[in-house]
């Protein structure tokens, strides 16, 4: 960014951070109430991401849940599709889905994903900040009432406030549980004693304390210090990226205005400098002083700057969603050729994924020697060796499963229960013998080929060894 010498420095805020004073001390942000069509945008946006939010754990297809993501058993659903530990290069892919969406959507929109969807700010802006408005007003009431001794007033707002967070928190915190192990073991665990699911009860205790840490005291540092997002952005935007911009061609250079008083002398830019677009950043930043990494695209600064243009009697749009080279040089290019390496990669991503997802199996088996043994001579004169199986029905219908082995020289013989039935999404572990005549062993170690029979049916080969005596001579 480029300005007339005198106006402002353009590289003085990246001395230290908005929300950190010259002492090194905390800079409490008040950010002041906005209102406008962007924000307006953002509140109805929020009701349908929070609703949905909330719904997700309690939709069920068929009487599972739609989404799950229960990493303490390693099982997750994801849209209605089961993946488990076997299913760890799907994720995979999932996982590099999503960061080079997250790549392809920045390099071309910026932060708005920040602003606009994510539960950071969904939470913050749109349920406690709002709760705060409320309670204790706005940004100079709450310095005000922070400032005075505690009163009757003070301790009445104060304690009112964090009796709604700590409410409001409880509600994320069992949804978050809901997400991690399921409806049905909430309702478990809040329907009985904190004795009878002591860890449940932990575990929800400490996220309830989390969130209501991060979104009482924390709050904007979540962004700024903990985030790497924000960080990612400066080597994934460009001149061409859109974000909230400032137009300091049009802006510049800044000076009180008179309304209708188009030509001045000197002249002045559109920019009158009233702060207002300081005031309502949540983050404590100066729009002006460029893209920085604390701006989470809120549109704050938007819709408040519109409102002042409005009464000057200027054009709207001082600040904007723009890019850098849409405010110096009137262009702008969206589908640049990083943009079409990303898009090119991320439909690559996603015919894989979809490749792997219909090719994939239904049940999935690990067959392990059991360790620690060689094998064993029975009084027959067979040979046997035992083995660890492990198989988990990916699918929501009950499956039937046997073990056979390709070379009929070889026999099978299950460990416990010869009936082999999983129920859906379900795992089984098991044992069995591999058993062999001693006659018809020609070497000390064989390759073996298991047939994994689904209702009758081949569905996988799986190949592992059998260990005999020493090698005949």
């Amino acid at each position: 960014m480029s300005s007339k010498k005198g106006a402002f420095d353009p590289d003085s805020f990246r001395d230290s951070l908005g929300t950190v004073q010259e002492d090194g001390k905390r800079n409490w942000i008040y950010p002041k109430k906005v209102s406008g069509k962007f924000y307006r945008w953002r509140t109805y946006l929020s009701w349908v991401l929070l609703a949905i939010l909330f719904a997700g754990p309690f939709i069920q297809i068929g009487g599972r849940p739609y989404m799950l993501f229960n990493i303490f058993e390693r099982k997750f659903i994801i849209f209605g599709s089961a993946f488990w530990p076997q299913d760890t290069h799907l994720l995979i892919f999932l996982l590099l889905i999503f960061f080079v969406f997250i790549i392809l959507f920045t390099a071309v929109f910026g932060r708005v994903f920040c602003g606009w969807a994510c539960p950071q700010t969904l939470f913050m802006e749109m349920v406690f900040r709002k709760i705060e408005y409320w309670i204790e007003g706005d940004a100079n009431q709450q310095r005000k009432l922070n400032a005075m001794p505690w009163n009757s007033e003070k301790i009445w707002k104060k304690s009112s406030k964090m009796a709604i967070f700590t409410f409001i928190s409880l509600l994320i915190s069992h949804t978050v549980m809901a997400y991690l192990i399921g409806v049905d073991q909430v309702k478990e665990i809040i329907s009985q004693p904190p004795s009878a699911h002591l860890s449940g009860f932990i575990g929800l205790m400490a996220f309830t304390g989390v969130f209501l840490l991060v979104f009482s005291w924390f709050r904007e540092q979540a962004c700024i210090v903990v985030c790497p997002y924000g960080r990612l952005q400066g080597v994934l935007l460009d001149a061409n990226s859109i974000n909230v911009t400032y137009d300091h061609i049009r802006g510049e250079p800044r000076g009180m205005i008179r309304r209708g008083k188009l030509e001045e002398t000197p002249k002045k830019g559109d920019c009158i400098d009233c702060s207002l677009c300081v005031q309502v950043c949540p983050t404590g930043i100066d729009i002006r002083n460029g893209v920085q990494m604390e701006c989470v695209n809120c549109t704050a600064c938007i819709d408040v700057c519109d409102e002042v243009m409005i009464k000057v009697d200027r054009p709207k749009g001082l600040i904007r969603y723009a890019s850098d080279n849409s405010v110096l040089n009137q262009t702008q290019r969206l589908f640049t050729t990083r943009v079409k390496i990303y898009s090119v990669l991320l439909m690559i991503l996603l015919g894989a994924f979809v490749t792997l997802i219909a090719t994939r199996d239904d049940l999935g088996a690990t067959i392990t020697r059991f360790r620690g043994m060689t094998y064993q001579t029975r009084d027959t004169g067979e040979i046997s060796n035992l083995y660890e199986v492990s198989i988990i029905n990916k699918t929501f219908a009950t499956q039937h499963i046997e073990l056979k082995a390709e070379d009929p020289s070889y026999q099978v013989e299950v460990v416990g229960s010869h009936d082999w039935t999983l129920e859906g999404q379900s795992k089984f572990d098991g044992r069995f013998f591999l058993v062999k005549n001693s006659k018809d062993i020609l070497v000390n170690q064989d390759n073996v080929v298991l047939l994994l029979l689904q209702n009758g049916e081949v569905i996988d080969k799986i190949k592992t060894s059998f260990v005999g005596p020493i090698l005949k001579e």
